[in-house]
């Protein structure tokens, strides 16, 4: 079992880059796959990307993302982070980062994530 809370979420311009963290407790973590997911106000949650545990080809995204947000972890501090880079007005959002157990896997559904940290808001606005 693990716990997750992000951090980094606040207010940027159109264009800025800031890292979100999603440092978690619990044993055994390197063995989870970790998602991001973000949601608007009044819209559904969206997986955004994850990072499982096949090295260098752990990184997913779902379409839109790849390229300018990027997944990545570090096992030995227990932290998954998630940068996001030229940021739009429509990244406002909160971001969640979730884990689920099967570590080799690509989940993309909300359903497939059994742990969930609480959330922590992204800004865009000139």
């Amino acid at each position: 079992q693990v716990q997750l809370v992000e951090s980094g979420g606040r207010l940027v311009q159109p264009g800025d880059s800031l890292r979100l963290s999603c440092a978690a407790t619990g044993r055994s973590f390197s063995t989870y796959t970790v998602g991001w997911f973000r949601q608007a106000p009044g819209k559904e949650r969206e997986f955004v990307a994850g990072i499982n545990t096949r090295g260098k080809l752990a990184g997913f995204w779902a379409d839109s993302f790849e390229g300018r947000f990027v997944p990545f972890r570090v096992n030995d501090r227990n932290t998954a982070y998630l940068e996001m880079h030229n940021v739009k007005l429509e990244d406002t959002a909160v971001y969640y980062c979730a884990a689920d157990a099967r570590g080799g896997s690509q989940p993309r559904h909300r359903g497939d994530y059994g742990y969930w940290g609480q959330g922590t808001q992204v800004t865009v606005s000139t």
